[in-house]
């Protein structure tokens, strides 16, 4: 039997670590981590990554398919999920990353919609904006939910509830 769950098409940097926040100020309930993804090419020293424990059981709790949709690519079950005591998770595995599309939306847009086949699917990301919803409105046979977080914050209780919610909506579909 296949997994009847909406997915959660989950980012590393922005959601789980507030990259935005103030670097002298970690935040609180935060560890720190020093990381050195190998498909980076910019990080000469490790990269701090500030994640909260707390987020993996809310996670795991959400009623979601859980699913890395990340730069981090299969490499956020190495650095992010023990932190987060997260089991390892699917990876999107990205034809192209961090080009230009022609309609103006996010370059994951296309390929999660496509990943999606029709799913109902929630994605959480930092970078999300009207155009990737009015895209997804248009091309995406299923029920969609993109949430935009704060880069500054990361996943906030009202984060959590809203997508707590959601699932619970899709389950009674």
């Amino acid at each position: 039997m296949t997994d009847q769950r909406p997915i959660l098409f989950l980012d590393v940097d922005g959601p789980l670590n507030p990259w935005r926040a103030a670097p002298h100020r970690r935040p609180d309930g935060y560890t720190t981590l020093r990381a050195r993804p190998t498909g980076w090419e910019r990080p000469r020293r490790a990269l701090r990554v500030w994640l909260n424990p707390d987020h993996g059981p809310l996670l795991l709790d959400l009623g979601f398919r859980l699913v890395w949709a990340t730069t981090w690519k299969a490499e956020a079950n190495t650095w992010i999920a023990p932190v987060l005591g997260l089991p390892e998770l699917p990876a999107v595995d990205w034809p192209q990353m961090h080009h230009l599309d022609p309609e103006g939306v996010h370059w994951k847009t296309r390929h999660l919609v496509a990943t999606a086949a029709g799913r109902p699917f929630a994605w959480v990301d930092d970078e999300i904006g009207p155009t990737d919803r009015d895209w997804t409105a248009r091309h995406h046979k299923g029920h969609a939910l993109l949430h935009r977080v704060d880069p500054a914050k990361g996943l906030l209780p009202d984060d959590f509830t809203l997508l707590r919610n959601w699932a619970s909506t899709q389950a009674e579909s």
